[in-house]
């Protein structure tokens, strides 16, 4: 791994947050990630689960956690299971963890091989009556693919059919939405990481140069500085490009005259930076674009001052809508009319604006959380706002990550350039 740890401390106390809402006599088994095919005999890189991280710091495939708070054998209440090393796996590829390595990264002391795991699992199935399994319950989820969650339910619900199965996700919803002090000190730092990525994308950026020399000059600021890469695929968007919202060619030129959508983060100790600008070409906005962006920036920091305490999602989307109109009433893209007739499952802002304004962030980019609770302290959401014009080929979006805190909305990101005069002024410097 290229960061620094967090303290161990964060994932014991994640682990009693999740033991205390777990049903007396209940077992908890959660699985690494898969190591994803690519072709031939190559793997995708792998990424662990962000569940079974969040509740041990384990960077590693390969990785079964248990929790079992009643067992009859104390060395069974927690557990952790690791990949077999051999002399043949260090040397092609490196080091694994140790059983002392793995305890002190956890605060974990039953540690065993995952080799013996089939054969534990008969004594803490016999002494449990609930099972707690894990699946992937982001409801931005849809996919087709059996990972490796599914197919160990397909198979413990084979063998043990008559045990009570428990949902771990909902719970872990709730725990990983609520970020601790050194969660946030990691986000901070993908935050401040994605900073320096996009003073250098400033410096960088001339008409005539690729779309994708820009996200290279990204990549080389993430790695230099410790990331392990993007959190999502970066968005390099010139011109009409930024009108597809999730555009990821990055293989155009941009032109004289252009603006450049920008959205990208960086990756740090697993937690994602979000982060979206858009800037000019040539260093320059036209009076047309610098309307549009300051709409943009006006509806972002009205927004931002409603990821308060008790606030809900759909609420704070619906308050964000309306000052949106009164902006696209401004800059002429809607009427009144419009509004007056407009559908109000698809307000008439939609035309221009038609994605949300936020979403959770953490351990995911698109971070698990109830979107239908009152937002708490902890809790971290993108900011994100943007106005779409295919007929002029524009496209502005402007995002950074707010921490919501009893005393208000906190930006990680504020000190990343964002008026139209500091982006020009850099550019130009």
């Amino acid at each position: 791994m290229k960061y620094t740890p967090i303290d161990k401390k964060n994932y014991v106390e994640s682990r009693k947050r999740f033991e205390a809402q777990m049903k007396p006599n209940s077992v908890a088994i959660f699985n690494s990630n898969d190591e994803e095919p690519k072709n031939g005999d190559q793997t995708f890189v792998f990424r662990q689960h962000s569940d079974l991280f969040y509740l041990t710091g384990i960077d590693q495939e390969q990785t079964i956690l248990v929790l079992f708070p009643n067992s009859p054998l104390p060395q069974y209440k927690q557990i952790l299971f690791l990949r077999k090393t051999s002399e043949k796996i260090a040397i092609w590829e490196g080091h694994k963890y140790t059983f002392e390595e793995a305890k002190e990264a956890s605060g974990i002391e039953s540690v065993y091989w995952v080799d013996d795991f089939n054969a534990i699992l008969p004594v803490l199935m016999h002494h449990s009556e609930n099972v707690y399994l894990n699946t992937n319950e982001n409801d931005r989820y849809s996919h087709s693919v059996e990972y490796r969650d599914l197919r160990f339910i397909h198979q413990l619900q084979e063998v043990y059919p008559l045990h009570n199965y428990q949902r771990s996700a909902p719970i872990m919803a709730a725990l990983r939405a609520v970020k601790s002090a050194d969660e946030i000190k990691q986000l901070q730092t993908a935050c401040d990481i994605t900073n320096k990525a996009f003073h250098r994308v400033l410096k960088f950026v001339k008409p005539g140069v690729m779309e994708y020399e820009i996200e290279a000059e990204i990549s080389h600021e993430f790695l230099r500085n410790r990331a392990s890469g993007h959190s999502y695929y970066p968005i390099i968007a010139s011109g009409p490009s930024a009108n597809v919202l999730h555009y990821n060619e990055n293989n155009k030129e941009c032109n004289a005259g252009d603006v450049i959508l920008l959205d990208f983060g960086a990756e740090y100790g697993n937690y994602a930076a979000d982060l979206t600008r858009s800037i000019p070409v040539s260093g320059k906005f036209t009076p047309r674009q610098r309307d549009v962006y300051n709409a943009v920036l006006s509806v972002m920091k009205a927004a931002t001052a409603m990821l308060v305490v008790g606030n809900v999602l759909e609420e704070y989307h619906k308050e964000v809508g309306k000052v949106m109109e009164k902006e696209l009433l401004g800059l002429g893209l809607i009427s009144q009319e419009d509004i007056d007739k407009q559908d109000p499952a698809w307000p008439a802002y939609k035309k221009y604006f038609m994605h949300g304004t936020s979403h959770f962030l953490g351990l995911d980019v698109h971070d698990i959380g109830n979107r239908y609770k009152p937002f708490q302290a902890g809790y971290v959401f993108t900011c994100e706002p943007g106005i779409y014009i295919a007929e002029e080929g524009l496209g502005i979006r402007l995002e950074n990550d707010i921490l919501i805190t009893a005393n208000g909305p906190v930006d990680l990101m504020k000190d990343i350039p964002l008026e139209a005069d500091d982006i020009e002024a850099l550019m130009n410097k």
